[in-house]
């Protein structure tokens, strides 16, 4: 399936209308419900395909954060073989006790996927956590950027960000 209509599919599943409160805080006339494309197998293996073509073959891991994140990175890791991590949002208080899932080893280069792309906060945080794991991120792919500071805040954090689609490709206005 290619870029245009896996960009249709997302627009017709998941843009919605109305008031919305981001994570970031900030209020918006649209959401894009993350949870309504990922869990579109058509769309999904898709988006592993367009994930796949972004990352560096130099790339030892994949990452992705809870919960938006974790279809994201294991569609990708399927379509490129490579071995991937889960990020969670806090560390979990029983068995291993731990925050990042998966096997991580000092010096491994990761590309960190993200599903909607406002802000960047929620990659920040998960990019800090691979960090002082031993880390090093190569760069953040987001599936859309809402193009409302993201990319500026990634670069500010000096990592690379790109995304698939942004608003703007699915006709959303601002």
């Amino acid at each position: 399936m290619d870029r245009n209509r896996i960009a249709e599919l997302i627009a017709q599943t998941s843009v919605l209308h109305g008031d919305f409160t981001l994570r970031s805080g900030r209020k918006s006339s649209y959401y894009l419900d993350k949870y309504l494309f990922s869990t579109q197998p058509e769309i999904l293996s898709g988006l592993g395909t367009l994930f796949a073509e972004r990352i560096p073959a130099e790339t030892d891991r994949l990452a992705g954060a809870e919960l938006g994140g974790i279809p994201l990175v294991s569609s990708a890791s399927i379509a490129t073989g490579k071995p991937c991590l889960f990020i969670r949002n806090s560390k979990k208080d029983y068995g291993t006790a731990k925050q990042l899932e998966g096997r991580l080893e000092s010096g491994d280069r990761v590309v960190l996927l993200e599903d909607v792309a406002t802000t960047g906060g929620q990659a920040l945080e998960a990019a800090e956590i691979i960090r002082e794991a031993g880390g090093e991120i190569l760069k953040v792919i987001a599936t859309i950027d809402r193009e409302e500071g993201a990319r500026e805040n990634f670069e500010a954090a000096g990592i690379p960000f790109e995304s698939i689609f942004t608003r703007t490709d699915l006709g959303v206005g601002g």
